[in-house]
């Protein structure tokens, strides 16, 4: 919002939240209605496909969107080289409400307007008028309607608001309080009303002009450069009439420089052209790919997931996915297209990209879901894929590679020690994560506490967790006599006195792993804390009981809008699996952390601390 809001600056359905959308409602059901029914002659092509070219108009949207964040995870040719906050990723939520004003618009106007009615296919004429009235008087009139926000009047009540973001995105372009955009639509009408009092209006040249107007302002917008230097080496004339994402990117930086629309030639007759647009412009296209530090090679959980990742729809992707929502349903139709086109032809994909300390990190993702890890016999084709990212990633120099979620796993690959043993020239350290994991667990039970329940398989990390806590003279109870033997064989004489077999479930304090189900969870004493070491969360929980999170940390405030890839975290947390791998790079530790090894419990923790991570503790009843 502007730092001194002015009068219409909020939408007037902002009260209707997510439900906004219903306005259009009578209108979208009358011309289609009218559509069927109507004669062929009497059928207004015009009207009906209002709704519809404003749902095309969000779709294209969204391909910028994800395009523009796809290409910031990648780093090549980006323009302003900072992160997004997610205060900004908040503000520019309501995006749609521009299309959706813009329906409306159009809406009334066919009411009102008879010429409206009726619109033919296309005219060139049309086409021309509209295309000579943008060159000439929007632009001109928009260039010094942007200088007049400029002014500090203006500029504290409505404008600070697009200025707001200072790292742009596609969808930055529109976000603008009500007020402006009522300005922005009455400069943009000249073409579009006087080609229908002329009545050389078409269905063409609305569409082709709203297109334009979406294409270049999502382009100004995306920070990143793409527009090729022979275009202008060739036609050199195009530097007046057409800008670069560049161009645009300086007004956001220097803010009194680069106001044109789409066609600087104004800000070069005015002298409010930046000094630095073609120095810019080189640089940015000259920008390579980032070297990256740390891969966190993570997959996908559920097919809803898919839209919670960075480059999904920047509302969900910056909430943690607790449940299926109801407008999961009505979006199914893409959503099992989604997932055939992952299963059949997708490909390990760069998903977010972060810098701490002059790391860089990147998250990827492998197009396999939750379900896919629990068959036998993907097992090959699941391994394929990790083993081809591990060796990209180690082709590209990266220095340590963490591995997220199920793509870890005693049955899958040993923990990730297959792949060392495949190939022992790798340089990349291969990280599991298990002993940050075991350090948080450890830190998150009280000191004073005497018995705690594994109610899990042995695993590496619940055997490391019962060995440390039998050290330090926490009782173990077990209820399983394979785990109680085991222990017995592995502990040493000191720890074997605090194993308790057969135990009970009066314990307070229950540590559990995957298979804790919800008949395991009923025997538990009411109050019960529950602290899982996995990486998954328990699915149904007792309403009357505490849980834990999985083993996560709470970022430092300069690791900046991280999206966390497991998708039920809550904001600026990461899992443990991901911190350990940043960790191994800001400390150099040149080991690998997979298989058997487990790296020094204490030391993973100090360095976690040292660096500003904090475990995140949440404990709550269900």
């Amino acid at each position: 919002m502007a730092s001194k809001p002015g009068i219409l600056t909020n939408w007037p359905w902002k009260p209707l939240g997510s439900f906004k959308w219903v306005i259009l409602a009578p209108w979208v059901i009358h011309s289609t209605y009218s559509f069927i029914v109507n004669d062929p002659k009497e059928k207004d092509l015009s009207y009906f496909l209002i709704f519809p070219y404003m749902m095309v108009r969000m779709l294209h949207d969204q391909i910028w969107i994800t395009l523009s964040r796809y290409r910031s995870a990648k780093g090549r040719n980006r323009i302003v080289d900072k992160g997004i906050e997610f205060e900004q990723v908040d503000r520019e939520t309501n995006w749609d409400d521009q299309i959706l004003f813009n329906g409306l618009i159009f809406y009334i106007g066919h009411m009102t307007i008879e010429e409206s009615c009726y619109l033919p296919l296309w005219r060139i004429d049309g086409v021309i008028i509209t295309t000579l009235l943008h060159a000439g008087p929007v632009e001109f009139l928009y260039y010094w309607l942007h200088r007049a926000l400029h002014h500090h009047f203006l500029y504290s009540r409505y404008h600070s608001h697009h200025h707001s973001s200072i790292v742009t995105e596609p969808i930055t372009s529109v976000i603008h309080p009500f007020a402006e955009h009522i300005a922005y639509f009455v400069l943009f009408a000249i073409p579009l009303y006087a080609t229908i009092i002329t009545k050389t209006a078409s269905i063409a040249s609305f569409a082709g002009y709203l297109a334009y107007i979406d294409f270049m302002n999502n382009m100004g917008h995306c920070n990143f450069e793409f527009i090729p230097n022979f275009i202008f080496t060739i036609f050199p004339f195009l530097k007046y009439i057409m800008y670069t994402p560049s161009f645009h990117s300086l007004h956001h930086t220097q803010f009194r420089t680069n106001y044109s629309l789409f066609m600087p030639i104004y800000d070069y007759i005015y002298g409010t052209i930046d000094k630095n647009t073609d120095t810019t412009y080189e640089m940015s296209l000259k920008k390579q790919e980032d070297s990256i530090d740390v891969v966190h090679l993570t997959h996908l959980t559920t097919p809803e997931s898919l839209y919670h990742l960075r480059l999904g729809f920047s509302s969900f992707a910056s909430k943690p996915l607790l449940s299926s929502n109801w407008y999961h349903y009505f979006m199914w139709p893409f959503t099992l297209w989604s997932v055939l086109m992952t299963w059949f032809y997708g490909q390990t994909f760069v998903v977010e990209r972060n810098t701490f300390k002059n790391f860089n990190f990147q998250s990827w993702v492998i197009p396999r879901f939750h379900v896919q890890y629990l068959f036998k016999w993907q097992r090959e084709t699941l391994n394929k894929y990790i083993e081809e990212a591990i060796l990209q990633a180690d082709m590209s120099k990266v220095k340590v590679l963490s591995l997220g979620l199920l793509n870890q796993g005693e049955k899958l690959n040993k923990n990730g020690e297959l792949y060392i043993k495949n190939y022992p020239q790798l340089k990349i350290k291969i990280v599991d994560g298990s002993s940050l994991v075991v350090a948080i667990v450890l830190n998150t039970i009280p000191k004073e506490t005497s018995e705690v329940l594994l109610c899990s398989k042995l695993t590496k990390v619940s055997f490391a967790i019962a060995n440390a806590l039998c050290e330090r003279g926490t009782k173990i109870t077990t209820m399983y006599n394979d785990d109680y033997a085991y222990l017995q064989s592995r502990l040493s004489s000191e720890s074997k006195k605090n194993l308790v077999f057969p135990g009970s479930y009066t314990t307070k304090i229950w540590l559990v792993g995957d298979e804790f189900n919800e008949a395991e969870q009923k025997k538990a004493p009411k109050k019960s804390l529950f602290i899982p070491f996995t990486q998954f969360p328990p699915k149904k929980l007792r309403k009357d009981c505490f849980y834990h999170t999985t083993p996560a940390m709470i970022t430092p405030p300069s690791l900046v809008n991280v999206h966390s890839c497991e998708d039920w975290l809550p904001r600026r947390v990461m899992s443990a699996w991901r911190v350990a791998g940043i960790l191994h790079a800001l400390e150099g530790w040149n080991v690998n952390e997979c298989g058997d090894n487990m790296f020094s419990i204490d030391k993973v923790w100090e360095a976690s601390l040292q660096h500003g991570f904090r475990p995140l503790k949440i404990n709550h009843v269900a």
